[in-house]
């Protein structure tokens, strides 16, 4: 580890070629997924945080979009069949090196559980096991898809005051 020559920060530097290796925030990408009212939680079957629910989401392949990595979380997650309707939010979390686009989507089609899954389920708003949710931005997508819901063309929502170096 050293500073480069005109950079700002230690970057992991080879001392035989002088090679840099940048290593950079990765994209995680996933879906507010909604059917009459009601929205689509995914068991993990799966660490980190086996056991808890979350949106379907995760890692962006390469030669793919933001788009179309969540569609393929969520087919991978809950079999899910979606039309994606709007970008919700973008939420960064520099403690893990992420950043996380959640768009909200229609889900089309009766989802189940996929291999990452426990369990899948629809759940109106009073019955979110909020307790059980696994990760902060999962709560934040849940309170911006509210804040919107019924709405069109609105921003999307950046990480909400004072949450910018969440702990999980």
């Amino acid at each position: 580890m050293k500073v480069p020559p005109d950079e700002d920060r230690e970057r992991r530097v080879c001392d035989t070629c002088g090679f840099i290796d940048y290593a950079n925030p990765r994209i995680v990408t996933g879906v507010l997924a909604h059917r009459d009212g009601k929205i689509l939680l995914c068991r993990r079957a799966i660490e980190p945080r086996k056991g808890f629910w979350t949106l379907p989401a995760g890692f962006m392949e390469l030669g793919e979009s933001v788009e179309e990595g969540a569609s393929r979380e969520a087919r991978e997650e809950a079999c899910a069949d979606l039309e994606i309707e709007t970008m919700l939010g973008v939420y960064s979390i520099p403690r893990i090196g992420q950043v996380q686009i959640f768009f909200r989507a229609r889900l089309k089609n009766d989802p189940a559980p996929g291999p990452e899954s426990l369990e899948v389920g629809l759940f109106g708003w009073d019955d979110i096991p909020w307790s059980e949710l696994a990760f902060p931005s999962v709560r934040w997508a849940l309170d911006h898809h509210r804040e919107t819901e019924g709405k069109t063309g609105f921003p999307p929502f950046g990480n909400p005051a004072g949450t910018d170096r969440v702990t999980r």
